[in-house]
């Protein structure tokens, strides 16, 4: 299975840093109590010296949902929502250990990281693409949503969308849980220096994975010259 964004999506909004993890091996067994205690207190630590909404990470997906036709008050990237949360909370929910590590890293780099069940994703395509208004979005709850035309998605090769306004909120069909075997793990940036951030976010986040389980992730930037990132074994469950 292939995974990248779509040109329309790079030409509008050129800023894009993105870069993508698969890792094949992992379970909800391990123990990442201590290592999301780090990354969190992290993100505690720079939050003590402003609001997550100064945070030039935060600002870049602002304007970028801004210029989607977003309010971006409402609808917040995931990196948003989680510093928001755990500014006022102290702490982040615990869902399942590759999930709480993604959202650890994710606070601590500030940018948004989506972790799906590979598995759970029709091949041989996902691309972060433009809806054309007839995917179909699954809930936490269990509800079907259809992104309006035109909101950015990821959307598979069934018309299955794995996520809402891009990085604004993932899919329950594709979400993490405990049967999941294989990840796909997402990085994406709009600041200045994202590239960096990205990269760094990957390599922690791999270094992580082969901590806590017995697997060999594999990582790659996202970049014109070379969009695409190629998960292993194609998706099994439609």
């Amino acid at each position: 299975m292939l995974f990248r964004h779509a040109e329309t999506v790079r030409s509008a909004h050129p800023g894009l840093a993105a870069g993508a993890l698969h890792a094949s091996g992992v379970d909800a067994t391990a123990d990442v109590g201590e290592r999301v205690a780090e990354y969190t207190a992290r993100a505690l630590a720079r939050l003590a010296d402003g609001p997550e909404s100064r945070f030039p990470e935060v600002l870049a997906w602002r304007r970028t949902f801004a210029r989607m036709g977003l309010r971006p008050t409402q609808y917040r990237c995931a990196s948003e929502s989680l510093l928001r949360r755990l500014r006022k909370e102290g702490s982040l929910p615990r869902i399942h250990p590759v999930v709480d590590l993604c959202n650890a890293v994710s606070v601590a780099y500030a940018v948004p990281v989506a972790a799906l069940d590979a598995d759970r994703i029709t091949g041989p395509l996902l691309e972060v693409r433009p809806a054309h208004g007839d995917e179909e979005y699954t809930t936490f709850d269990g509800r079907t949503e259809h992104p309006a035309p035109g909101e950015v998605t990821y959307a598979d090769a069934a018309g299955r969308a794995h996520a809402r306004r891009w990085t604004n909120r993932q899919s329950g069909h594709s979400a993490v849980r405990d049967g999941t075997r294989r990840v796909l793990v997402v990085a994406e940036a709009m600041h200045e220096g994202g590239a960096d951030t990205v990269a760094r976010t990957l390599e922690t986040l791999a270094e992580e994975l082969a901590a806590h389980w017995p697997v060999t992730p594999v990582t790659a930037l996202l970049v014109p010259d070379a969009p695409e990132f190629t998960v292993v074994d194609d998706a099994r469950v439609p």
